[in-house]
């Protein structure tokens, strides 16, 4: 989309929702109109804040960024498809039901749903599914995290779990790891006889996360509908550039 695109932020009070808020100050292609969170608080001073409760008051907007809870993306998936507006979200822990709700309003609306929005992350998969398809080497994972992560294993690490899976026709171990401020790393192990793979990503600033579920929505916003790829939304725009 070539116009700056109207950006509601689901979940604004948490530390990734200020952290989205606080760039998309800084960028002349995004207007944030509306922050919303549980206490409806302004998390950022000049942006219009509403609470959960009160999202039928939220202004039209183009695309949502949405890093909640699982337990408030089911009322943020039919105010979207009421809209006709975008939907960028990175909350994890999500059921069975909640993704299956997600498929279902993929087919009205675009939506883009990501364990992680690092490009390396991106790449790590990709390298991970041609690893393990490529050496019959057990695979095994480490995730580690602050300890105010309230899912485990990480969104992140099912992600690379499933490619890995989808390798190997086998599913390999996850640990999870709570301790201090870590932003987040994951480990990965692909151990052969008499020999060892690693491939890992560690991330030292929340703001990549923040920067990629932007430049997600920028791009998202006007698609048509469906269950976007952030690997095929990014990549093949950036070629395109």
């Amino acid at each position: 989309m070539d116009r700056k695109i109207d950006l509601l932020v689901h979940g604004a009070s948490g530390r990734m929702g200020r952290a989205v808020l606080r760039l998309a100050a800084e960028d002349p292609r995004v207007n944030v109109v509306a922050a919303v969170s549980r206490s409806g608080a302004a998390p950022v001073e000049g942006v219009p804040a509403f609470g959960v409760a009160d999202l039928a008051r939220c202004p039209r907007f183009d695309v949502a960024i949405d890093f909640s809870l699982p337990d408030g993306l089911h009322a943020l998936l039919e105010f979207c498809e009421a809209r006709g507006a975008a939907l960028v979200s990175g909350t994890t822990g999500l059921d069975p039901e909640l993704r299956k709700r997600m498929e279902q309003a993929a087919q009205s609306i675009p939506l883009l749903w990501a364990s992680n929005f690092t490009l390396g992350v991106v790449v790590l998969e990709d390298l991970l599914r041609r690893a393990a398809g490529a050496l019959p080497w057990p695979v095994s994972i480490v995730e580690t995290h602050h300890v105010h992560k309230l899912d485990a294993p990480s969104g992140t690490a099912i992600t690379l779990a499933a490619a890995a899976t989808q390798a190997q026709g086998r599913s390999p171990p996850i640990e999870s790891v709570r301790e201090g401020e870590v932003v987040g790393t994951h480990e990965i192990r692909l151990q052969g006889p008499g020999e060892r793979l690693e491939l890992s990503h560690v991330a030292s600033d929340r703001d990549i996360f923040a920067r990629g579920a932007l430049e997600a929505a920028r791009r998202l916003a006007g698609r048509a509908p469906g269950a976007w790829r952030l690997p095929d939304l990014l990549f093949e725009s950036r070629s395109a550039d």
